[in-house]
């Protein structure tokens, strides 16, 4: 069976912030350009074991990780970060002035969780039976998509914590989908 490794970007100004990134195209850091060239070691594959599939999100951050990791990924619209809408570039301190703010429960969004997680089951349908897939993308829409994969609630990926630069790992545990590794 096929095992697919997931990338979340490295480091934004917005991302060290705190700050709730989503459609909004900002570039890598110093320290960003450093993680995604830290990742080139530990993805690189040897010619007669390439990756099957490998996609990235069209936006700066995740592209320009894939290319300085030493890929070559198709884009794929579908690996776009949730749509915050009215919270975007905000902090969760920022949002929560009038009580506490979950991105996981809002209603201020541009996009549904729903919406979100019908959009990575189309990106996990791309994954071929064979051969390891590589996602290159952003944290809360890898977390949704792990979920997804998992055959849990889309919701459940708020107790995925994924942070800048890291990769996780998808596979099977017999015939179950499962976690082999997360944010390493």
């Amino acid at each position: 069976m096929s095992v697919i490794w997931l990338v979340r970007h490295g480091q934004t100004e917005w991302s060290a912030a705190g700050r709730h990134t989503g459609l909004t195209d900002v570039p890598l850091t110093a320290e960003g350009e450093a993680q995604a060239r830290g990742l080139a070691p530990r993805l690189s594959r040897p010619a007669d074991d390439p990756w099957a599939l490998v996609l990235a999100s069209p936006l700066q951050r995740a592209w320009r990780t894939a290319l300085l990791a030493g890929l070559a990924p198709e884009p794929e619209p579908d690996l776009l970060e949730w749509d915050y809408g009215q919270a975007e570039g905000l902090t969760t301190a920022e949002l929560s002035t009038d009580g506490p703010w979950r991105v996981w429960d809002a209603d201020c969004l541009g996009e549904t969780l729903d919406q979100v997680a019908e959009r990575v089951r189309r990106v996990l349908a791309r994954v071929p039976s064979e051969g390891d897939t590589l996602l290159v993308a952003h944290g809360h829409v890898l977390r949704i998509l792990a979920a997804v994969y998992l055959e849990l609630d889309p919701k459940d990926g708020r107790h995925l914590k994924l942070d800048a630069g890291r990769v996780s790992v998808l596979g099977h545990e017999h015939d179950w989908p499962a976690l082999e590794e997360w944010n390493t």
